[in-house]
């Protein structure tokens, strides 16, 4: 493209040099021509009054006299009646430029020029012409190989990025070049870079969120099938095979939050549930674990609340709390329920040493993590109780007291 456009440009330039060009030679020419006729004539008309004024006046008239009158590459011939002719200069040979003059007293003057002094004056024009032309050539070529790299450059510029972006690069360049085209080209690419960027921080967020919401119903399924193969109960068995059905029916209700998520971030599935029987189902659920190691979980507080959320959810938020207290604290785990203005309260504690002072005020944040782990759990937990216009707050450090604020069901609702 860049030898495209110096190409072009050369080609214009040439075009209207030519064009120009031939048309001012034509003009210098006929006035170079123009012009040394004139000169001929006037000198012609004023060798010949003087003749007259000396014929009139009775004074000689003879070559060495008039030999100052003429320019000295002319040739003049003064032919008096009655008189020998008298010439001034060297007739020129070949083509002239001739003016013929009549006097008053009959006599007769010719001046004649060679053209050839015109020939010469007409070169020296042409060369001025030329050396003119080719400044401007070279001046053009200057200004196309400019104009080319002004416009190649950042064309190179914004297929690097292109290409940036269709390796996995999406961080925008944010250059601009001054030509209004190009930077809306980059204007382009720069959005779909932050469009991208988003997107796949969209899908690795998604893909975290997943993993870590789907590993906590996938141990409990696995806790209570092993609970099923070491049993020689009947009963027993088909307890744990119900619990076990309910972790499938939790397990699928995480996925299917995750889908619609994943479609529409703002689509919710709120709706009244009874508090109670998905704390309930929670204690459940751990209590094989906190029992295989050493600890105890518990219920307290105050019992027959409703609140409006997703039980799926609710039920996500309190397993990473428990499993958080499981991991990082100690004794008993306790879940206690209560009422605060208009709020359901669920609180989650243990005996454990709590939460360290400088990771108070961060511990819901993304990759914050007091251990070894993902730093996952209480941020996604926190996204699952907002969800639905709920909330989860650290309300002290030691002990670690974790609770979850819900929209309680009003009175009126109730009893209709």
């Amino acid at each position: 493209m860049r030898r495209r456009l110096i190409n072009s440009t050369l080609a214009v330039v040439l075009v209207v040099i030519a064009v120009f060009g031939i048309s001012l030679v034509i003009v210098e020419t006929r006035t170079i021509e123009s012009s040394a006729e004139e000169s001929v004539k006037s000198e012609a008309v004023r060798l010949v009054s003087i003749v007259d004024s000396r014929l009139i006046s009775a004074e000689r008239v003879e070559s060495g006299v008039l030999r100052e009158q003429i320019t000295p590459d002319r040739y003049a011939r003064i032919d008096i009646p009655g008189r020998p002719p008298i010439e001034i200069g060297t007739r020129p040979g070949g083509g002239v430029i001739a003016a013929t003059e009549k006097g008053e007293q009959g006599e007769t003057v010719r001046v004649e020029e060679s053209r050839a002094t015109v020939s010469r004056e007409l070169g020296r024009t042409l060369l001025v012409i030329l050396a003119v032309a080719l400044l401007a050539v070279v001046a053009a070529v200057f200004l196309a190989v400019r104009q080319a790299n002004r416009l190649t450059a950042p064309l190179t510029d914004l297929a690097e990025t292109a290409e940036r972006l269709g390796s996995g690069d999406p961080r925008p360049r944010h250059r601009r070049y001054g030509v209004p085209e190009l930077d809306r080209v980059a204007d382009v690419l720069d959005n779909s870079a932050e469009r991208i960027a988003r997107m796949l921080t969209a899908e690795r967020r998604l893909a975290a969120d997943a993993s870590h919401q789907l590993r906590t119903p996938l141990t409990a399924l696995s806790m209570r099938l092993e609970e099923i193969t070491l049993t020689d109960d009947p009963g027993t068995a088909k307890e744990e095979a119900a619990i076990a059905l309910a972790q499938v029916e939790r397990l699928t209700d995480v996925v299917q939050r995750l889908l619609t998520n994943s479609r529409d971030p703002k689509a919710g599935s709120a709706v009244t549930f009874d508090l109670d029987e998905v704390v309930k189902q929670q204690i459940e659920e751990w209590r094989p674990t906190t029992r295989s190691e050493g600890r105890a979980i518990v219920h307290s507080g105050k019992p027959g609340l409703r609140a409006v959320g997703t039980p799926g959810a609710v039920s996500q938020v309190l397993a990473t709390l428990i499993e958080n207290s499981l991991m990082h604290g100690d004794g008993t785990v306790a879940l206690r329920t209560r009422v605060t203005g208009n709020q359901a309260v669920v609180e989650v504690t243990d005996e454990g040493p709590g939460v360290p002072p400088d990771l108070g005020a961060r511990v819901f944040e993304r990759t914050v993590s007091g251990r070894n782990s993902t730093g996952l759990g209480l941020a996604v937990a926190r996204d699952l109780a907002e969800a639905d216009g709920g909330r989860l707050e650290l309300l002290q450090g030691n002990p670690p007291v974790f609770a979850l604020f819900l929209s309680r069901e009003s009175d009126g609702h109730a009893q209709g």
